[in-house]
């Protein structure tokens, strides 16, 4: 039989916004995941399963035996060993989990099934339920009701009342997933929860078909790479994947702006030509690949297909430089730039010198863009270092180059890498070593992953040459995998290419990791985005020559820096966490609203009716701060679920029924002690806002007494 390519297919419907507070209705029973006071939705993945098998003794015998009977694609070892996860085609599998519980040394058998929340995080099922029941209930009644189930009740749980782990036998006609649904719908029965192992794969990662080659982005191991030499991408998109307010500038040659993934509503930007004046910024010459290369590297759309970048939900201003760097063309491109509303200004390029100090106006040029450009809290102006292996500013004494271009002890000075205002990026490989090429020196701020290769330049009337002594051998390391011109024309034959590299690819990684920064604190000022870069960075090391000039520039001084890799290797999540709870411990906030809502409303001991109180605001502005006070007389309050919706839509669950005995609730529920209201962060206050009530049992009543707002903005 050929093997078949199976995607996971979604058959579920959606969950209405309020519905968490309801429980699981019987159409959703098997497909919701209620988990930590949540409620995930879940798809089946049809190709796979897993199996829990009675005896150690039993499982290579019987291993052997499924493989011969159902020829698996795949088989592979879960939770140490606990399950045993095989990978059928998809025609197989129903008959396959029939076959498994039909026999007696296998334990368990189950689908498995991904987060729609996460796709390819897959959820492996074990045969465990965790449930927890009102103190009335008795221990008698709760081996009656395990024992219908098909459930044991196998031992409780230190330190909370009333909660015992159970373990699903065969006699069980449902799956845990299905068990939990069933029994959240028990007023007796306060949690009730599958035990799951969820696959390390982290929680976020986009579905663009060359994900998977963007190593830089995020990856698990492999060939030619080391680990964690990715940016940790995955894990900073899970706090922000951009926003379109947050404007990215990348300078270049030329970007095809009819690309899929540098569209998307929203994403462009006052494209401006600097160089033919016509405001389209399109490729006119064969030559002019570079500019999309390095555009989908910052900010490639998530469309589905293709690449994506790393900050594919921020906008994307293309400028088209003119290929001279004359004061005037620097002026036009900082000060358009700015003008036009950047928030990032990306530059992959640098003189075709080897000696090039800055003019007054190209410096002013830069300063001005750094300092006074996104309302004075300056736009944050990336340079990559260069490929020639050579210093930012020293000398060289230079021997072995084509054509004699460079001989005897040479001055380097690149005057835009050394601009103080500027974040210097130099390359990383995906073996965590320095890219051979990479330009050095204490003006590197920070590096960033990108391919191997020899050391370059472009020098006047000579062209692209290789620095002298050639590097001979192969450069180990993988290429970069990014956009490219669509069609035939570019650096391949389709849409994309995965052999870009040098500087120019490490500069608008950082780039991206900027606009995300931005994203999750528009307060932060240029110079404090360059510091939390340099101060999260990760501290790679290569004490490995260099091929060329045998240096070992690839360990850090005791200010914490390299002349190789500037302050490490830039962490996307360490970067945008940082940003974040600076912007959480400081955010200014222009006004507080505060409004009281003192009408007494009864809570009805009625499962089946939610009561809800409304308070209205009537003025406009973005969240950014909240406090919700909440005040509850109950008989056993141990019953109530609680939450808030915003006038948007947004339903935050504020209380789950945790609360036991206790009668009496006055509680303020804040960012601090309710993360989940992080959720509501920048989006409108203006219209009702409601708290909403259920009771999940018809035993006691009880009275919302007040409840209030205080929303800062």
């Amino acid at each position: 039989m050929p093997i078949v390519k199976v995607d996971v297919v979604r058959e579920v419907p959606e969950m209405t916004t309020g519905e968490s507070l309801q429980g699981v209705s019987p159409e959703q029973a098997g497909v919701i995941l209620q988990r930590g006071g949540e409620e995930l939705l879940l798809y089946k993945v049809h190709n796979w399963l897993t199996i829990r098998i009675e005896t150690l003794e039993e499982q290579s015998s019987l291993l052997e035996y499924l493989k011969q009977e159902w020829r698996p694609l795949a088989v592979k070892s879960v939770a140490r060993g606990q399950l045993i996860a095989l990978k059928v085609h998809r025609q197989q599998l129903e008959n396959a989990l029939q076959m498994a519980r039909q026999l007696d040394s296998i334990r368990f058998a189950s689908h498995v099934y991904e987060l729609a929340a996460s796709p390819k995080t897959h959820i492996y099922l074990l045969d465990q339920l965790t449930v927890q029941f009102t103190t009335e209930f008795p221990l008698r009644t709760i081996d009656e009701l395990a024992r219908e189930l098909g459930l044991i009740r196998e031992k409780g749980l230190d330190g909370t009342e009333r909660t015992y782990i159970f373990r699903v036998t065969k006699a069980a006609a449902e799956n845990p997933i299905k068990l939990a649904n069933r029994l959240m719908r028990n007023a007796q029965v306060l949690v009730a929860e599958p035990n799951v192992v969820v696959s390390t794969a982290p929680l976020y990662r986009p579905k663009d078909s060359l994900y998977s080659e963007q190593w830089h982005l995020q990856h698990q191991g492999g060939r030619g790479l080391a680990s964690k030499s990715h940016i940790d991408a995955e894990k900073a998109w899970d706090i922000t994947r951009g926003s379109r307010s947050v404007v990215i500038a990348v300078t270049d040659d030329a970007f095809d702006l009819n690309h899929p993934d540098l569209q998307g509503m929203g994403k462009l930007v006052a494209p401006s030509d600097l160089k033919h004046r016509d405001g389209l910024p399109m490729p006119s010459q064969a030559h002019e690949n570079h500019g999309t290369a390095v555009a989908g590297l910052a900010v490639a759309e998530e469309t589905g297909s293709g690449v994506v970048g790393v900050a594919p939900g921020c906008s994307f201003m293309p400028i088209q430089t003119t290929g001279y760097l004359d004061d005037e063309s620097i002026e036009q491109l900082f000060e358009g730039a700015v003008s036009r509303g950047a928030s990032v200004i990306s530059c992959s390029w640098s003189p075709a010198a080897v000696y090039f100090p800055l003019s007054l106006r190209q410096r002013n040029a830069i300063n001005r863009a750094a300092t006074k450009g996104r309302n004075g809290k300056g736009c944050v102006v990336l340079f990559s270092a260069g490929n020639a292996n050579r210093p930012l500013n020293g000398k060289v004494r230079e021997l072995g180059w084509p054509k004699n271009a460079l001989r005897g002890v040479t001055q380097w000075l690149g005057g835009f890498a050394m601009h103080p205002d500027v974040i210097t990026v130099s390359a990383s490989t995906s073996l965590n070593q320095k890219a051979v090429y990479s330009n050095w020196g204490k003006h590197v701020s920070v590096a960033a992953p990108s391919n191997n290769g020899p050391p370059s330049m472009a020098l006047p009337d000579v062209g692209q040459v290789e620095t002298g002594p050639l590097v001979n051998g192969s450069f180990a390391g993988l290429g970069m995998t990014t956009a490219d011109r669509t069609g035939r024309t570019g650096y391949s034959r389709t849409s994309y290419t995965s052999s870009f590299g040098g500087t120019s690819s490490a500069c608008p990684v950082v780039a991206g990791v900027v606009g995300l920064m931005l994203s999750a604190n528009p307060d932060l000022d240029a110079g404090e985005v360059k510091q939390i870069l340099q101060d999260t960075a990760d501290k790679i090391e290569d004490k490995t020559p260099d091929p060329q000039l045998g240096l070992t520039y690839g360990s850090y001084d005791n200010r914490g820096h390299s002349l190789w890799f500037g302050y490490g290797k830039v962490n996307a999540y360490k970067a945008v966490k940082a940003a974040q709870d600076r912007y959480l411990a400081h955010r200014r906030l222009s006004k507080v609203i505060e409004r009281t809502s003192a009408v007494t409303l009864t809570i009805p001991a009625d499962r089946t009716a939610m009561q809800k109180a409304g308070i209205t605001i009537n003025q406009r502005g973005t969240l950014q701060d909240i406090q919700i006070y909440v005040e509850i007389r109950h008989g056993f309050l141990g019953d109530l679920s609680i939450a808030v919706m915003s006038p948007p839509g947004k339903s935050v669950l504020l209380q789950g029924r945790t609360l036991g005995r206790q009668t009496q609730l006055r509680k303020t529920y804040t960012f601090e002690n309710t993360p989940a209201l992080s959720l509501l962060m920048n989006a409108g206050i203006h219209g009702r806002w409601q708290l909403k009530i259920l009771d999940h049992s018809e035993t006691h009543q009880g009275q919302l007494l007040q409840w209030s707002l205080k929303l800062g903005i």
